[in-house]
């Protein structure tokens, strides 16, 4: 495979996999806005969703919107960094390479959206 097949497959996954992190960015801000009308807006959310739970206090607005700004965050990186991931690499198959960073933005769309509906479903 010669270089310029190389750099049409990169730019044709990564234009994918950008499309699709922006769906999934405006998901999540989505529902996290929606969440944060029915949540209760405390200094400490985690006792009202998990009684039992003792970990570090986390208010509302963390606790709602923290997975979304790091989607946000990915995103414009993944944007305005395309030169630097064409060159970057670190496995030899860039298809693995989007596999996983399309794993690891879903697990964050994912933990993003669970978190909003915890928090809608106490405010309700």
């Amino acid at each position: 495979m010669d270089f310029d097949n190389d750099s049409g497959e990169f730019s044709r996954l990564h234009n994918l996999f950008t499309f699709h992190l922006g769906i999934a960015v405006s998901l999540s801000w989505l529902t996290s806005l929606y969440a944060a009308l029915y949540a209760p807006w405390v200094r400490n959310i985690r006792p009202l969703i998990d009684p039992t739970s003792v970990g570090p206090v986390e208010s509302t607005w963390s606790y709602i919107f923290i997975f979304p700004v790091v989607l946000t965050t990915a995103w414009l990186i993944s944007i305005f960094g395309q030169n630097l991931f064409a060159r970057f690499r670190l496995f030899g198959n860039q298809a693995v390479e989007f596999a996983i960073a399309a794993a690891v933005a879903f697990g964050m769309f994912y933990l993003s959206v669970d978190r909003a509906v915890a928090a809608m479903l106490i405010g309700m």
